[in-house]
């Protein structure tokens, strides 16, 4: 584990109430050899999942940043990791063209998947885990029984790769970001289009449902962040502050803060409320390729790209509580 970045590192907002605890450092977990494409914790808070353009998946204690294992079944770069909301199941999406289902507790692979013709960006398990939605280069969204490890659908309609895929928190809509330029919102159980939404002017990167399903954040090349009213599939706020491609969006548990990772070696803390910019965080001296936030919401955990290779682990305390123990 690396030394931590001090506190002077940080750009902070005046007059607007600090998100970083004054009382702690970030911490900086180190052992990927490659940029740090997806960071995810476990439904339970105690294990922090990476993947990374080194071909490899690492389980770290949360708590302590020991490194637990890792897993290197993959034969090229790791795009995504996500667990399963039961947390007993891993899945991950590679270069390789392969999806992995792995066994979370013992890191042994359950079930490989295969179908996509070309690299898998993006994987999200249903609300019920009987599902695992995948995205990928092909432009091609697949649904895989994940009991059996067959395909049972193929979404089509977008008309460039497919980066970004996450399921609704009710289950009910499936959601993909593409590079060209749209958001498909899928009816997860008939796979039938509902809405496009448009408005980003360059490719999109991520996408995240906040935590009551209400809104959905987009980030693209177009430096922008947006947040979409699912029920209209309007624009309700258009986030401007960052210098470069944004590559990440995560909600905090409680859906009180946005956080966006960029190119510009920055991560933004907004109120997805008004559309407000709380905090900058800075430091890593590398793109930001991911970002994730515990359940507990006390800790975002990021993954820089580049040489650095780095996940960073920021003491959060809730929004407009005092940034103290």
């Amino acid at each position: 584990m690396s030394s931590p970045s001090p506190l002077g590192s940080l750009m902070l907002i005046a007059l607007v109430p600090a998100l970083l605890r004054a009382d702690a450092e970030p911490r900086t977990l180190k052992g990927h050899q490659g940029s740090v494409m997806a960071v995810t914790f476990s439904p339970d808070g105690k294990i922090l999942a990476s993947c990374s353009r080194d071909k490899t998946i690492k389980l770290w204690d949360a708590a302590t940043g020991e490194l637990k294992r890792t897993l290197t079944e993959h034969t090229a770069d790791v795009y995504d990791v996500t667990f399963s909301p039961k947390g007993n199941l891993l899945a991950s999406a590679s270069t390789d063209k392969t999806i992995r289902l792995w066994d979370a507790q013992t890191g042994k692979v359950m079930r490989t998947l295969e179908g996509h013709t070309d690299t898998v960006r993006s994987v999200a398990f249903s609300r019920d885990q009987k599902t695992l939605a995948s995205a990928s280069v092909d432009r091609m969204v697949r649904l895989w029984d994940v009991e059996t490890g067959k395909l049972k659908q193929t979404l089509e309609g977008h008309t460039k790769r497919v980066k970004s895929i996450a399921y609704s928190p009710d289950g009910n809509i499936l959601a993909s970001a593409s590079s060209d330029q749209t958001i498909r919102l899928w009816n997860s159980r008939s796979g039938k289009v509902m809405r496009v939404l448009e408005g980003h002017t360059s490719d999109l990167e991520c996408i995240a449902f906040s935590p009551d399903g209400k809104l959905l954040a987009s980030s693209s090349h177009d430096t922008t962040v947006r947040l979409w009213d699912v029920e209209t599939g309007k624009v309700r706020h258009t986030l401007e502050g960052h210098r470069a491609e944004v590559d990440s969006v995560t909600f905090s548990p409680d859906g009180k803060t946005l956080a966006s990772g960029c190119k510009d070696l920055s991560i933004k803390l907004w109120d997805p409320q008004t559309g407000a910019q709380r905090q900058t965080l800075t430091g890593p001296k590398n793109r930001l390729e991911s970002l994730a936030f515990s359940p507990d919401g006390k800790t975002l955990a990021s993954g820089s790209g580049g040489p650095e290779s780095l996940i960073w682990l920021w003491p959060i305390a809730k929004f407009g509580d005092e940034a103290g123990p």
